[in-house]
């Protein structure tokens, strides 16, 4: 396992939850340790946020945030004062042109001769009022980093499409688990009643449970599975009384944690999210389960693949319903999905083979 030598300083406009434990696995990689600083979320933001890091160091700042929509910008309070006292041999940044603060962090370290490593989602074509000079500051931004990692394949062929060097560009999958730690479980390749499928997730809105109750209600009758939804949120009243009118197969279980929804996961042959979010989905294939996703930012392209699983149009009830139908009128092929979304979380996208990444470009962009 390589390390980096030196100490790290690494920026962010807020510290989710579900990053918590890659941050500190990188930390333990980063032999002059990490520091991490990052503020808080507005607060229309659902954005579950902490403070606890068992490994690197935590630096709150003041986030101060202007506008909104396309027009947003925040600027964070005392960031060369936290990089004057890590004095980090290299700084990662996300690489977001709005955060203004993050320009002068970018002129510190150069002025020092420092690397700065950007480390964002991609690229997509941008809309609406001032496109173009939106875009242009975009591409001023990124020229000035030394190095940037994207989340996914399609993130790293936006960066590329705004001319940005390709061997100045990487690719570290977005994970947030580490590989599966329990042997892959092992399910039969006959189901004696109905199949299981399960969806966890926090109960919003965007997370459309209402495309799959009616996905699910397409099915032919014999194939209809049992529906387990785990998870709770500001929508579940209103999904509960669409599934009552719907497809009442479906049973609202609540929040699970650790043990107790290992045990749902153990129990299904099929995860689903129908909407956009999901951090359950690689923990459902740790469990050897093939999935079903909404296309979204570019990672879950990478995540699933014909071999674990299937990518739908969002929003499209007539695909969601037709892979349901494709994936529950096959059990064998089904369980061999499920050792392929094993294997991947296990081998390929997992926090340890991303914290990998990270190291690797660290030591390229400062030759330590």
């Amino acid at each position: 396992m390589k390390t980096f030598p030196g100490a790290v300083a690494l920026q962010q406009r807020v510290l989710p939850n579900y990053r918590a434990p890659f941050f500190d696995t990188l930390a333990q990689r980063c032999e002059g340790g990490l520091s991490l600083l990052a503020g808080q979320p507005r607060p229309n933001e659902s954005i579950a946020t902490t403070e606890q890091l068992q490994v690197a160091t935590y630096r709150p700042t003041q986030n101060l945030h202007f506008f909104t929509g396309p027009f947003y910008l925040c600027w964070q309070r005392g960031l060369l004062d936290w990089l004057e006292e890590t004095d980090a041999a290299a700084l990662i940044v996300e690489a977001n042109p709005r955060y203004l603060s993050t320009q002068q962090a970018i002129n510190w370290m150069h002025t020092r001769g420092r690397p700065v490593i950007g480390w964002g989602l991609g690229a997509p074509p941008l809309q609406g009022p001032l496109a173009a000079i939106r875009q242009r500051r975009r591409v001023h931004f990124l020229s000035q980093l030394d190095a940037i990692i994207a989340y996914s394949e399609r993130g790293a062929e936006q960066y590329r499409a705004l001319g940005m060097p390709t061997d100045k560009i990487f690719v570290a999958h977005n994970a947030v688990a580490p590989p599966p730690q329990h042997v892959q479980p092992e399910r039969p390749n006959t189901i004696s009643d109905k199949a299981t499928v399960l969806f966890v997730g926090r109960l919003q809105t965007r997370k459309r449970l209402d495309l799959l109750f009616q996905a699910c209600a397409q099915l032919p009758e014999e194939i209809q599975p049992d529906l387990h939804i785990v998870g709770d949120g500001p929508a579940r009243q209103e999904f509960e009384e669409l599934a009552k009118t719907i497809y009442p197969k479906a049973k609202f279980l609540g929040a699970k944690h650790g043990e107790a929804l290992d045990e749902f996961f153990k129990a299904a042959d099929l995860f689903v999210l129908p909407g956009t979010g999901g951090l359950a989905v690689q923990q459902a294939m740790s469990h050897a389960l093939p999935v079903i996703v909404a296309e979204g930012d570019g990672t879950q392209n990478d995540l699933v693949r014909p071999e674990n699983g299937w990518l739908v149009p969002p929003g499209n009830v007539a695909s969601l319903s037709q892979s349901l139908q494709d994936a529950l009128s096959d059990i064998p092929r089904l369980r061999k999905m499920g050792a392929a979304s094993y294997r991947i979380t296990r081998e390929e996208i997992n926090i340890e083979a991303m914290a990998a990444t990270f190291v690797a470009v660290l030591l390229q962009v400062t030759n330590l």
